[in-house]
């Protein structure tokens, strides 16, 4: 048996560590991060070139079944997933962490887009922590705020004029978040509703701190794709 894992996450890693030894698997990442993190198993690393082009891959290689696991924000990679896994007759799961939750003492505003999540900025305050990642920072490039921008990579597109970067991965500890909102005195946090643990502790300290959080709501998994919320549940389906 042949998985195809759509990786690239932490979820992702962790499924092809369940699935070593059991079945054949391929882990395939879209090559935007310099340095990424691999899973063990097979590796290939760069688009398919489309729908037509991961059919042609899916039926090459015979794969048996495929997993998304992409970012929750992956949104072209997830519909073209589900147009090639239907065209090519195999099973498609996506794989998806749980959002999160806003609790008692947060004050967040729940945007639909990082365009609109810019305009939301206005009144909000002056000084922004971004953490949206480098792909979509053009969305900011015309406010007149201060943002400190962190991302794993430099961004290539471009950025407001008052911008400060931070090249960092997570996982980011409490002390740490605390840490930054503090030293940049920072007044707004925007962020995607990624989810897992790795970057919730910036949503603690905010809220700690009475900062308001813009947060940019995921986009849906393509309609009739079956979901698992854990890696252990994506193990189960691929196994059974």
């Amino acid at each position: 048996m042949h998985v195809l894992i759509l990786g690239g996450t932490t979820e992702a890693r962790a499924l092809a560590g369940l699935l070593h030894g059991e079945v054949r698997t391929t882990s395939s990442l879209a090559g935007r991060v310099a340095s990424p993190r691999l899973p063990v198993g097979e590796v290939r690393i760069g688009g398919f070139g489309g729908v037509d082009g991961l059919v042609g891959w899916i039926r090459e290689h015979a794969v048996d079944a495929v997993i998304d696991a992409t970012h929750p924000f992956a949104e072209h990679i997830s519909f073209n997933a589900a147009a090639a896994a239907a065209t090519a007759h195999v099973p498609l799961l996506a794989l998806r962490r749980p959002g999160w939750v806003p609790g008692e003492g947060d004050d967040w505003r729940s945007v639909a887009s990082l365009d609109e999540a810019a305009r939301a900025l206005d009144g909000l305050g002056d000084r922004v922590f971004l953490t949206t990642g480098r792909m979509g920072l053009a969305s900011f490039a015309a406010c007149p705020q201060w943002f400190l921008v962190r991302s794993v990579d430099a961004p290539d597109t471009p950025v407001p004029a008052r911008t400060e970067l931070l090249l960092d991965r997570g996982p980011f500890t409490l002390d740490d978040e605390r840490e930054i909102l503090v030293r940049h005195r920072i007044d707004v946090l925007v962020t995607k509703d990624s989810g897992g643990a790795a970057t919730a502790p910036k949503l603690t300290a905010a809220r700690e701190a009475g900062i308001p959080v813009v947060v940019v709501r995921r986009p849906p998994v393509p309609e009739g794709v079956r979901k698992a919320a854990t890696p252990e549940e994506a193990a189960a389906w691929a196994l059974r």
